[in-house]
């Protein structure tokens, strides 16, 4: 059977892909795929049904891959092959893992679906189909739509790749408070696509479809290419006219959206604190000064202001917050233009600097009588220095805090705990956020800070009487700004004919009251007859609410309160059959079983919590025969903390203490024997000499490594190096055909022309792709090559630890404009002739004119599938 590959991307907002990266069009066919989104009352209900027909005169495997956003849950799948239906069960996450336990323990194919991305997830099936036979894919979704800046989006990405005879995507709208603004846009709509797209709005209802023909779809009459590729948005909002916000009711349960308008805004003091350490060099720090720029250029004049950077130091711009006026708002950005990025970590020390500076202004008078405190941290790694425990952090930062301000923390990229900055942030008022490292991640900060820009009430309050409702959702919030919206739901009590509420909270002016009682029968008429309406869509509304607030509520519990939060989180998740964090999806097929998990953030961690990241070498006592990994991080040391200390090179076996006077309390160590897998294995150009070369990175976190560019192949290959000084993630760039690799310990990522595709380590494929061949072998390796003769090869190796192994075959035709720490010793080292009487183990070698001593050694060959082999090689360190 040979294995084919098509792929359906959605995101709702919504991304859809067909593509076939095998390039056999006409084998698996997608002859029908329709997405039939109803949204009523910003709750989503997403139904994709795709039709496949297998054209071929043998059975092919199809993977049907669809992306959600992250904060939908998966509520039903099925699939049908030959009129039989295979439906998806939703399980407890354990029960589903054991089940599929089961499944691989039998032989039979299994997938777990685990990636998640920058706004999506991902949940994909694979099946095979049958010579000239037919398969029906359904996927259903909710989601209740959050208002963001004063409008809902669904966000549309199209980009099937191939021409589809029946594509249809319908989106109906019901809000019975009245539709104020429908609009939609694209970047690929062209003359000959705007037929396709039709819209209709009325009062309370509107319907977008876009149905394109497969003429339509066309480049032109001669290609097979479509036109289809870019985003489609719809953005709406809703009528407004009641103060206290507008109810509905459904079959005994209510939803109350609150969203005033025309309040004034409260002033803001806002302290940024900005991480300058060495890890945010390059793009990271570029995009922080040109965000900040353009932040600190939208302050309100009455807004008040600092900033603090830190790395191992901690500095304030200024003694204290100053107005936001002209002349303060310009020499803080010529300030902003300044920073430079180097050093370590002290996330501690700046937080509680940011905390005295505003207890200092409030004391002083400094700052409006009636206004907002904040903090916005943006880091990019892990504590390095001073406090470096997390949770002791979390604990110093909560009992300094105590309520007073507001903390938001942006976490850019990946190296950063979010786990531990969404705890942080939870406990003193505010939200984490990861900020994408992306062209755009200048846009992602300033999105960000825009959002929390208005604070319009503070101290609001959405009371019910006891005898009204049973069961609300969270009733309290601290703020709400403009442009967004509060939700509560709940069960309506037994029997009552009027629904009163009434609204407490601050604003900038004075307290505020507002009061609203409805008719609970004219209320329920509303929804009677409806077509939009799926089922108790409130109730479900109230339970995908109740479920996310538990989650929320879990991340900062104690551990008996968390246990018990989740506990009820996963009861409501099995009742409704939604795809949470604590449940999973069994999709049985009629040869295998599938487990689909719904990501969280914090999944996206690269590296544990805790822990100690270090910086400058330090030599200690060690037993003879041993390695230790790691650097240390400054030399006053707290000699009654636990220290981890890793290290790696030649140790003086007889100090006691380090050379910086530090003592040691407790130490990681490794018997030489164990760390015998080498970074790189390098077979020399025209020689039979083999390289175990080692990267001796001094870097305090987990570091960047630029490894080969050769500009005249169009080849660059950057590496990441893990927690435990092995290579975790590479990047293999194909400049000329932009087509880029992300290889990780957990996923593979394909880009080609920015278009995403995610592979799992978990099947065996091959495919072709902008003349690239591309060869995974289930959780063993990944090659590409090209037409230059040249393959790059991934090694995923598992035991003793997990990391990846990357090589080269065919290095003989890297041109001679190569570079790089890898590229260096292909066009520019030689070994030189050992002096007379020099041992046959030691043989000096020449990279671009500097001499390294190497000695002859036997490696663990991670080119190689047995941990037990081994290859003869000249050993070899080098600093990037």
């Amino acid at each position: 059977m040979e294995r084919q590959i098509f792929a359906v991307w959605l995101i709702f907002s919504s991304q859809i892909l067909l593509a076939d990266p095998a390039g056999q069009q006409n084998a698996i066919e997608i002859y029908s795929l329709h997405v039939d989104c109803k949204v009523t009352s910003r709750f989503a209900h997403t139904v994709i049904t795709s039709r496949v027909a297998n054209r071929a005169n043998e059975s092919k495997e199809a993977l049907f891959e669809v992306e959600l956003p992250k904060t939908a849950f998966i509520t039903n799948f099925s699939l049908t092959i030959d009129g039989k239906t295979y439906p998806g069960t939703i399980k407890e996450k354990k029960t589903a893992q054991d089940q599929y336990d089961a499944a691989v323990s039998q032989g039979q194919s299994a997938g777990l679906v685990r990636s998640t991305g920058r706004k999506l997830e991902q949940f994909h099936v694979s099946v095979n189909v049958a010579a000239a036979g037919k398969v029906t894919f359904e996927l259903i979704y909710e989601e209740l739509l959050k208002r963001k800046l004063g409008k809902y989006e669904l966000l549309i990405k199209v980009k099937p790749k191939q021409l589809v005879k029946h594509f249809q995507i319908d989106t109906h709208i019901f809000e019975p408070q009245g539709i104020s603004l429908l609009e939609t846009d694209s970047t690929f709509l062209t003359n000959e696509l705007s037929d396709a797209l039709t819209t209709v709005q009325g009062e309370t209802k509107a319907h977008v479809s876009f149905k394109p023909t497969i003429t339509q779809q066309r480049k032109s009459p001669d290609l097979e290419e479509t036109l289809l590729d870019g985003d489609f948005l719809i953005r709406y909002d809703v009528q407004r006219s009641v103060a206290a916000g507008d109810i509905q009711i459904v079959n005994g349960y209510f939803v109350h959206y609150f969203a005033p308008s025309e309040m004034p805004i409260f002033p803001k003091n806002i302290v940024f604190v900005i991480d300058k350490s060495g890890s945010m060099s390059g793009n990271k720090i570029k995009q922080t000064k040109e965000a900040l720029q353009k932040i600190l250029k939208d302050l309100n004049p009455e807004d008040h202001f600092n900033l603090i950077l830190f790395s191992e130091n901690v500095a304030e711009w200024k003694p204290s917050l100053l107005p936001a006026t002209e002349e303060n708002v310009e020499l803080a950005k010529q300030y902003v233009g300044t920073i430079r990025a180097q050093g370590a970590t002290d996330i501690s020390g700046a937080l509680t600097t940011a905390i005295h500076a505003l207890d200092k202004a409030t004391t002083d008078e400094l700052l409006p009588e009636q206004s907002i405190s904040m903090i916005i941290l943006l880091t990019d790694g892990q504590p390095t220095t001073g406090v470096r425990d997390v949770h002791k952090i979390q604990d110093i930062i909560k009992l300094a805090n105590n309520g007073k301000y507001f903390l938001y923390c942006l976490g850019f990229g990946f190296d950063v705990s979010y786990t531990f900055l969404e705890k942080m942030a939870l406990d003193n008022g505010g939200i984490a956020r990861r900020i994408y490292e992306d062209a755009d991640a200048a846009l992602q900060l300033q999105n960000f800070y825009h959002e929390v820009a208005t604070p319009i009430l503070k101290g609001i309050e959405m009371k019910y009487l006891d005898y009204a409702v049973q069961e609300t959702t969270q009733n309290n919030f601290k703020l709400l700004f403009a442009g967004s919206e509060i939700v509560v739901a709940g069960k309506i009590g037994n029997e009552i004919d009027a629904f009163p509420v009434e609204i407490k909270a601050q604003t900038q002016i004075s307290n505020l009251t507002l009061k609203e009682e409805v008719n609970v029968a004219e209320k329920e008429e509303v929804f009677q007859h409806q077509k939009y309406i799926f089922g108790n869509f409130i109730e479900r509304l109230w339970a995908y609410l109740t479920i996310q607030q538990l989650l929320e509520k879990s991340v900062s519990a104690e551990e008996d309160q968390r246990k018990s939060l989740e506990a009820q989180a996963l009861e409501f998740s099995l009742k409704f059959n939604f795809v949470t964090p604590l449940t999973s999806m069994v999709v049985t097929k009629p040869d295998a079983q599938e487990v689909a998990n719904k990501p969280t953030e914090a999944d996206n961690e690269n590296f544990r919590n805790g822990g100690v990241l270090l910086s400058h070498p330090g030599i200690f006592a060690l037993k003879k025969g041993y390695l230790m990994e790691g650097y240390v991080s400054r030399s006053n040391i707290n000699p009654d903390s636990d220290i981890d200390f890793r290290f790696s090179g030649v140790l003086d076996i007889n100090s006691k203490h380090s050379r910086i006077g530090a003592p040691v309390r407790r130490l990681r160590l490794f018997k030489s024997s164990e760390r015998q897998y080498p970074h790189f294995i390098l077979q020399l150009p025209g020689e039979n000499s083999i390289i175990c070369l080692n990267i001796t990175a001094h870097s305090p976190t987990p570091s960047l490594q630029y490894l080969l560019s050769d500009p005249n192949k169009g080849i660059q290959v950057t590496g990441q190096l893990g927690e435990k000084k092995q290579f975790v993630h590479f990047e293999i760039a194909y400049q000329k055909a932009d087509v880029r690799i992300n290889v990780s310990k957990d996923h593979i990522v394909l880009y080609d022309n920015r278009n995403a595709t995610m592979l799992p380590w978990t099947t065996t494929i091959s495919f072709t792709v902008q003349g690239l061949n591309i060869i995974i072998e289930e959780e063993k390796s990944v090659s590409i090559s090209g037409a230059d003769n040249i393959t790059i090869k991934i090694s995923y190796v598992k035991f003793p630890e997990r990391f990846l192994g990357l090589y080269f075959i065919g290095s003989e035709n890297f041109s001679d404009q190569v570079t790089g720490l890898l590229g260096q010793f292909y066009f520019n080292s030689y070994f030189e002739n050992p002096t007379y009487g020099t041992p046959s183990t030691w043989r000096p070698i020449v990279v671009q004119g500097r001499n390294y001593d190497t000695t002859r050694q036997r490696k663990k060959d991670y080119r190689v599938e047995s941990s037990k082999d081994t290859v003869s090689c000249w050993a070899l360190d080098i600093s990037p």
